[in-house]
């Protein structure tokens, strides 16, 4: 297996069983099938198991709210060919962003019982142009469809529910790239710009409300590889995302909180992953990664209005985590597996301090050149 052809695998084995700890996240983004050769076609499959659990410290304290994280599971479909010797075209089929919140009920938690889903599909089209002098340049068009439920319930008070349809809405991707084959050196800059979806689908309490918006954020990716010895490769990655503008703000829920939000995040976040890549014969090759995402919660200030406290459908800040993973090559397919454990960050919401949870990540990604 060449250099370049080993990069790809280190770089399969890093995003492969990505569990994100800190927001709604479930894809990097990654735009690393453009710099596959000639024709080729992936299928993605992966899988979660979180472990998030707190203590109540007011309203019912020192009950446990049990695990409120779901198991999940997404697919990814890609397909890229080249077009000519200078162009490469690619489609890109993934679920970006997610929730499966599902509290115990029946335990005297104060919001025992209450549940979320998130469910999201992007279809992103892509075209590459690469100059002789080993740069590229890249862009595309995202379709985003997003929509999900909220089941909120609160000893003493009564129940909450809203149900958004799906609503599809776009929005674009632009990056550039520069390579040096000889040492498997890639480097590629990707900016994805934010989607903002206009609900008008949708129902609180049973009943027809008024219209409201969410903005999936913008990002940036940057991602690098290169070969620093015979068979061996090092790679990473860092992302950052304007979380700040995330926002859920139903109308009805609003005017009975007195105009909090469903769900935000209060700042923006940083995620870093770097890992080794080793070729072990013609067939088989391993990595090894780490993800580092550093806490972004301010001081929790419980006082009502409570400030600064990471809100109840997603009581995570930050992460740390390693991955593993392997993969067997054919003559036009290649296999890789991976396992990702993820140190969720401690949190600290209104009435809970969440310490100690954990999630853990499988995903197989099978690739075929044609």
């Amino acid at each position: 297996m060449s250099m370049k052809k080993q990069l790809a695998v280190a770089l399969s084995i890093a995003v492969t069983g990505v569990v994100s700890a800190a927001n709604i996240e479930r894809t990097s983004q990654s735009v690393g099938i453009l710099f596959e050769v000639g024709r080729y076609a992936e299928f993605s499959i992966g899988s979660a198991s979180p472990s998030v659990s707190g203590v109540a410290v007011a309203g019912t304290p020192g009950v446990s709210s049990g695990n409120m994280a779901s198991d999940y599971s997404s697919v990814s479909l890609g397909y890229k060919q080249s077009i000519g010797n200078n162009f490469d075209v690619a489609l890109i089929i993934d679920e970006p962003v997610g929730a499966n919140v599902k509290y115990p009920g029946g335990n005297g938690y104060l919001i025992g019982g209450s549940t979320a889903t998130l469910d999201s599909t992007a279809i992103t089209g892509l075209i590459k142009y690469k100059y002789p002098n080993n740069v590229s340049v890249y862009g595309g068009i995202r379709s985003q469809s997003l929509g999900g439920k909220v089941h909120l319930e609160q000893l003493g008070s009564p129940s909450y529910d809203l149900t958004v349809g799906q609503k599809h809405e776009l929005g674009y991707v632009a990056g550039f790239a520069y390579e040096k084959p000889e040492i498997a050196l890639r480097a590629a800059l990707t900016y994805n710009s934010e989607i903002k979806h206009d609900f008008g689908d949708v129902l609180e309490q049973g009943g027809a409300s008024l219209p409201f918006s969410s903005t999936i954020p913008q990002s940036v990716n940057l991602e690098f590889q290169s070969g620093v010895a015979k068979d061996t490769l090092v790679f990473g990655s860092i992302r950052w995302v304007e979380w700040s503008k995330f926002n859920i703000a139903p109308y009805g829920y609003g005017l009975a909180t007195g105009g909090s939000s469903l769900v935000d995040y209060g700042n923006d976040s940083t995620a870093y992953n770097i890992g080794v890549g080793r070729k072990l014969n013609d067939k088989w090759s391993a990595a090894v990664s780490l993800g580092y995402e550093p806490s972004t919660a301010g001081t929790c200030n419980r006082t009502p209005p409570a400030t600064g406290c990471t809100g109840n459908l997603g009581p995570t800040d930050g992460s740390k985590s390693i991955g593993i993973g392997v993969s067997y090559k054919m003559k036009k397919a290649k296999i890789t597996a991976g396992v990702r454990y993820v140190k969720v960050g401690d949190a600290q919401t209104s009435f809970a301090d969440f310490k100690d949870n954990s999630a853990v990540g499988f995903g197989v990604k099978v690739g075929y050149n044609f």
